[in-house]
């Protein structure tokens, strides 16, 4: 569902996969989970809403050069009046010099910290590069339907106090094409539109994304029914610190 944001900005180490990550100070940090997707054509009476409420466990571990991030998330799944208990996990290796190779991927509802638009961490110069803004920077991505580029913007948000942890605030919005099969419904032809934002919050101490909202929307018609019927689909993910 989401994509990892690519951009030629100064800020780009800000961005997954960019940047060499500072040496975490808590090598094992606890997150609550949620979500909700919405999935409606006009006109049906169907439509599919899937909760998401869980928690999740994201492990650092230091390898000689390399720092390894794993996310394992516990999260019931409500669609339908039915429920069940599922687990995912996520993997992702960050080099020394910034390289990021996702080492396994095994979460299917894009609910790990790991698997959302944001970095996990940031290093010292893009800290500072962030801290320094002062209006909304243009940045391109690749849609994360597509690979069609998105264009948006990435601003500053005031700094704020989360779970004890004074942090540092960063808000994107961006907006383009889609038109593709749905990862999530491959029988599914969209053309339409996407739009993207998130919020994410990022602790002074160690850099560690602490907190984030991310929600992708699509809007546009079903092209391979013949019909051209309109369609509204909705992912939203939160995602906050937790005490264990």
């Amino acid at each position: 569902m989401f994509t990892q944001i690519l951009t030629g900005s100064v800020i780009g180490a800000f961005l997954l996969g960019l940047a060499a990550p500072i040496a975490a100070e808590t090598p094992v940090q606890w997150y609550t989970t949620g979500g909700e997707d919405s999935y409606q054509i006009a006109g049906h009476a169907e439509r599919t809403d899937i909760v998401y409420a869980g928690t999740q466990r994201l492990a650092i571990e230091h390898q000689g050069s390399v720092t390894r991030f794993t996310a394992t998330v516990t999260y019931d799944r409500r669609e339908s009046g039915s429920a069940s208990h599922v687990t995912g996990a996520f993997s992702t290796n960050i080099l020394a010099n910034g390289e990021e190779r996702d080492g396994s991927d095994d979460d299917p509802d894009y609910l790990t910290i790991l698997n959302q638009p944001f970095s996990i961490e940031l290093d010292p110069p893009t800290l500072h590069d962030l801290r320094s803004l002062v209006r909304a920077v243009p940045f391109d991505f690749p849609s994360p339907m597509t690979g069609a580029l998105l264009h948006g913007s990435l601003r500053r948000l005031p700094d704020g106090v989360i779970d004890g942890r004074r942090v540092l605030g960063i808000a994107f919005a961006a907006h383009g094409p889609l038109n593709g099969a749905l990862p999530d419904h491959p029988e599914t032809a969209v053309s339409g539109s996407i739009t993207m934002n998130g919020t994410a919050y990022y602790a002074y101490a160690d850099a560690l994304l602490t907190a984030l909202d991310a929600t992708l929307r699509i809007d546009g018609k079903v092209s391979n029914t013949g019909q051209n019927d309109p369609i509204t689909i909705v992912y939203k993910r939160t995602i906050r610190p937790q005490t264990p």
